[in-house]
């Protein structure tokens, strides 16, 4: 009788995330980062058609990279839990720490259990409500999901995608707080880009948080308004 095949846990865990990585690093990657008026999400898409960043619900949006049908099923899945929420309590008790927390729940089972991970990683976004008589203003929120469940509660920006060290070292360097919508799109399309090209605004999907939308505050940023705010910062 034949010995059953064995790999070690540390072995199995190391062999996911190199290839959940790899499928990740094929992608292209996307910035999100707070500016004075909200959070402004800019990803590199030719893809006039298949979107990576998206509305889950009034004041929260979705954005992923790597690998596309499974990044949208994880949408879809979160417009969902958002919806029934809402519909269940109050559009109030919507919010973005625990869609990220149920994602997180999600990714891990699949790292852990099954025998494939998750080629993604997403991020998702909260818009907070500007000052109010004299309650202060509330704090933006940007939590980074990663393949294997790993929850990241950033401030400030985030970075998504294979070269993600590179574009925050470049975004940190340019990056300022209370930067208006241009100077933080010129920003973050810079730190896409790198030194050695530039992406035109048909290269970019862009999709912004607005804080003073009375509801819901997701709005896409269409091209001629790209170019428009990157020709004037």
């Amino acid at each position: 009788m034949t010995a059953p095949f064995y790999v070690s846990p540390e072995q199995l865990m190391k062999d996911r995330a190199d290839y959940a990585r790899k499928g990740i690093a094929r992608g292209r990657s996307l910035v999100a980062t707070v500016y004075e008026g909200g959070v402004l999400l800019c990803a590199e898409n030719p893809s006039r058609t298949l979107r990576k960043i998206s509305e889950i619900y009034d004041r929260i949006a979705f954005a992923g990279v790597g690998k596309y049908n499974e990044f949208d099923q994880l949408r879809i899945a979160g417009v969902r839990a958002a919806d029934l929420k809402g519909f269940s309590f109050s559009r109030e008790d919507v919010d973005a720490r625990t869609l990220a927390n149920q994602y997180a729940q999600m990714l891990g089972q699949v790292f852990t259990h099954e025998m494939k991970p998750m080629e993604v990683e997403i991020l998702v976004a909260e818009v907070a409500r500007g000052a109010s008589g004299d309650a202060p203003a509330a704090v933006d929120q940007l939590f980074h999901i990663r393949y294997d469940g790993t929850l990241v509660d950033q401030t400030d920006f985030a970075v998504l995608g294979g070269e993600a060290e590179a574009i925050s070292e470049r975004l940190g360097s340019s990056w300022t707080a209370g930067m208006d919508l241009g100077g933080a799109l010129t920003v973050a399309a810079g730190a896409l880009a790198g030194e050695e090209r530039t992406l035109a605004p048909a290269e970019l999907e862009v999709a912004v948080l607005d804080r003073s939308a009375p509801r819901r505050c997701f709005r896409r940023v269409e091209d001629d308004e790209v170019g428009a705010l990157l020709g004037s910062a």
